[in-house]
């Protein structure tokens, strides 16, 4: 894990509606440089909006630069790329996709960050995609998730990480530079109220398993409570372990899961750990009211994490992904208290007797899941989802 570094001011931001509007406000009043990562970039007024913001700062000199995932962002629609190649934002797609339709091993290996720097002073981390929160509904709960506004020493290394990777692009895929030089960012100021974090990337070579061995770290450490909410939450043997170590010590272990049905196969997967995490000593709940999309946790009121970064194989062994980690009780009580809020206003609390009763055909489709589960695991190269 990297180095616990003091002194950072940190703003909790909850959903696209807190998070939106700080973003473009930064972008706006940008003066040198702004890098932008998302695997989501959507053709929708969201996206148009942000991509209009882009746009404006480099029509008035701001270096800016887009980094976009070659899937999820389908290399970029032409309507976006027109927005920002006018205005000569610099663009690069990780893993341009060719072949949409034909499995190869290695398009798993996502670039999953949602990450932002802007001017080497301000960095944004967390779980928000560059799209509209509602799927364009403009009424309904927006999707819940989580994000954090960063000022201090770790922007730092925020920009470190952006860097490297543009360069990485770069060099592999166009073989020159492309658009303004980008800068090393120059030590930030630490805040002597600020708080004490640290930024996590996970990637396939140094830090391949960053931002697990920092989650196991913390629960392993757990002396009385666990709070995940998580969108994806397909754990290795390794994870559950630890989970089921701080149930049975006495650690009150709560999940807040993805209850509406987005992926067919993530969907029952899910459903099938169920039983199993309630049998080890764990709480349950399924988020119903609208998408949950966060990737957050809380462990003992004082160490929390916001980020990228799902609890499934291909966060944890091969996207890359971000995380924020915060040693603060008042950052940490705030997050936990929006987790408990949506746990109250829009969870279901799995009961073991509900499960039994589920209907034979919605059991079957969780066993043939894990079955297909055990298969992927083994054709991308992941530990198994499937253990003791």
């Amino acid at each position: 894990m990297n180095e616990w570094v003091a002194g950072n001011r940190i703003a909790l931001l909850t959903t696209g509606d807190e998070y939106f509007p700080a973003l473009e406000a930064d972008i706006d009043a940008a003066r040198e440089e702004i890098h932008l990562e998302t695997y989501l970039f959507e053709n929708d007024p969201t996206g148009q909006r942000i991509a209009e913001c882009l746009a404006r700062a480099a029509r008035r000199g701001v270096a800016v630069r887009v980094l976009v995932d070659g899937f999820g962002a389908a290399n970029l629609v032409p309507p976006l790329r027109q927005i920002l190649e006018s205005a000569q934002v610099s663009i690069l797609v990780f893993r341009p996709e060719r072949e949409r339709f034909r499995f190869k091993r290695n398009r798993l290996r996502r670039m999953h960050r949602k990450l932002v720097v802007i001017d080497h002073r301000i960095g944004f981390c967390g779980g928000i995609n560059i799209h509209d929160d509602r799927d364009g509904r403009g009424e309904g709960q927006p999707r819940f998730d989580f994000a954090v506004r960063v000022e201090g020493p770790i922007v730092a290394d925020m920009h470190a990480a952006v860097w490297r990777l543009w360069k990485l692009v770069e060099w592999t895929q166009v073989g020159r530079r492309v658009g303004p030089r980008m800068e090393r960012c120059a030590p930030q100021p630490s805040y002597p109220e600020g708080l004490r974090a640290a930024f996590l990337v996970r990637d396939n070579l140094r830090n391949r398993r960053t931002i697990e061995d920092a989650y196991l770290e913390a629960i392993e450490g757990a002396q009385r409570d666990i709070l995940i909410a998580n969108a994806y939450f397909l754990p290795g043997r390794r994870f559950r372990r630890a989970l089921r170590s701080a149930a049975q010590r006495g650690v009150k272990v709560r999940l807040l899961l993805q209850g509406k049905r987005e992926y067919f196969w993530v969907h029952y997967v899910t459903r099938a750990l169920h039983g199993r995490l309630l049998s080890a000593g764990m709480e349950v709940h399924d988020y119903t009211v609208a998408w949950l999309h966060a990737k957050v946790a809380v462990v003992d009121g004082h160490w929390a994490t916001v980020g990228s970064s799902n609890i499934d194989p291909l966060s944890l062994l091969m996207a890359r992904e971000a995380n924020v980690v915060v040693e603060d009780r008042t950052f940490a009580v705030a997050l936990q208290s929006k987790i408990e809020a949506a746990m109250v206003e829009g969870g279901e609390l799995i009961q073991a007797e509900s499960l039994a009763r589920r209907p034979w055909l919605d059991r079957l489709l969780s066993w043939m899941a894990i079955g297909i589960a055990r298969i992927a695991s083994g054709l991308i190269g992941t530990s198994r989802l499937e253990g003791r």
